[in-house]
């Protein structure tokens, strides 16, 4: 029987190791102008966007009130716009940052479309460019450019992310 501490570090190593097949890209793996299509796509209902007003405490009744909502310009609820950007990030996670090791920052973040409940987004990043961590000598920084468009084709949403990436092992 192995004592304790060992069959903690063994235990941690088997982790670490699954984590390592996990599919993702390594920072060798992207290269700029390399454009990713995420797939499935993912339709929003109604439920998703008042479980998310209610879980962020956004209490604006335009995402949930559909007699408030009936007399705005928009005639009908909007999804949540935090909502069209943490679907349109998730759904890039398993081309772009699985195997990251953090989440650097998002800037210029457009919503550049209203989503309503029913919308069906799909998403699509490009690589703007990569360089090396000067603090981390075992990874580097990827830049990317990442897009939500709706069922018909129309960009709703667009941003910039840079994502802390491990180099290969």
């Amino acid at each position: 029987m192995l004592p304790v501490e060992e069959a903690v570090e063994v235990s941690k190593k088997s982790v670490m190791e699954k984590y390592a097949a996990m599919p993702g890209r390594y920072f060798e793996d992207f290269c700029e102008g390399d454009i990713y299509h995420h797939l499935p796509g993912r339709t929003i209902s109604q439920q998703d966007n008042a479980w998310f007003t209610l879980l962020t405490m956004n209490t604006h009744p335009l995402h949930f009130d559909e007699e408030y909502a009936a007399e705005t310009e928009f005639g009908r609820p909007l999804v949540a716009s935090p909502l069209t950007v943490a679907i349109i990030v998730g759904m890039s996670v398993s081309d772009v940052s699985a195997k990251a090791v953090a989440n650097l920052g998002w800037k210029d973040i457009k919503l550049t479309k209203p989503v309503f409940p029913g919308d069906t987004l799909y998403a699509n990043t490009e690589v703007l460019g990569k360089r090396l961590s000067k603090s981390r000598p075992d990874a580097g920084i990827v830049t990317v450019l990442t897009r939500g468009i709706n069922q018909d084709d129309v960009e709703v949403c667009v941003f910039e992310r840079q994502i802390l990436v491990p180099k290969r092992p």
